[in-house]
């Protein structure tokens, strides 16, 4: 499968790349997508509400008032549910989410993800390109060479380019994520993909 190959700038660089059919041109396969999606949301919860229940709450240690006498309860303790300041029956507590996938699957649904932009003409390749100072107004004019300032757009890089990431971190509708670290997730919650040529090599020796 080839690619036109487009600078910077949005212009067309002259040449097209071969990149492998196995992962750009395969057919996608939706429920690993779902699954992948899902264990991602699910693994980003962090479950940390809780209540306390009365082994918990401070107080007690001794019985608050005497046995008899005063026309009250036969109290033990004042951390017992049915007192004010009291501990939570059957309140929620912290819970661990685990969602593990087996690592062909997490695999098929990032390429059944590529397959999918591919096939609907959402991937643009990029010339290698890195900035000389880390300003928004040049990646900016990236977007704006493609058309792109109003969409939604994830850049994948071949290893972190520090300038490239501090000039996309103010801009709205991107996302710069590295190659090999793109999940599933990153690469369906954008409407445009750009992948620079140095990503495309990246991106085989993880899914290949």
């Amino acid at each position: 499968m080839e690619f036109q190959v487009y600078t910077k700038q949005g212009a067309s660089a002259g040449r097209k790349i071969d990149v492998p059919d196995k992962i750009f041109a395969a057919e996608p396969n939706e429920h690993a997508v779902y699954l992948a999606v899902q264990a991602q949301r699910t693994n980003s919860r962090q479950g940390t509400r809780a209540t306390k229940n009365r082994s918990a709450v401070s107080g007690g240690g001794r019985k608050p008032w005497k046995q008899k006498g005063r026309g009250t309860a036969r109290a033990g303790t004042n951390r017992s549910p049915i007192w004010r300041g009291g501990g939570v029956v059957f309140g929620p507590k912290q819970q661990e989410f685990n969602f593990k996938l087996p690592r062909k699957v997490k695999r098929l649904a990032r390429i059944s993800v590529l397959s999918d932009k591919a096939r609907n003409e959402q991937i643009k390749i990029l010339e290698n390109f890195t900035l000389d100072e880390a300003k928004t107004k040049e990646m900016f004019n990236v977007l704006k060479g493609f058309d792109l300032a109003n969409t939604k757009t994830l850049v994948l890089v071949p290893e972190h380019d520090q300038n490239i990431l501090l000039a996309s971190r103010n801009i709205k509708n991107l996302k710069v994520a590295m190659a090999a670290d793109a999940s599933t997730y990153d690469l369906l919650d954008c409407k445009a993909l750009l992948i620079m040529e140095g990503a495309i090599e990246k991106l085989e020796g993880v899914l290949a």
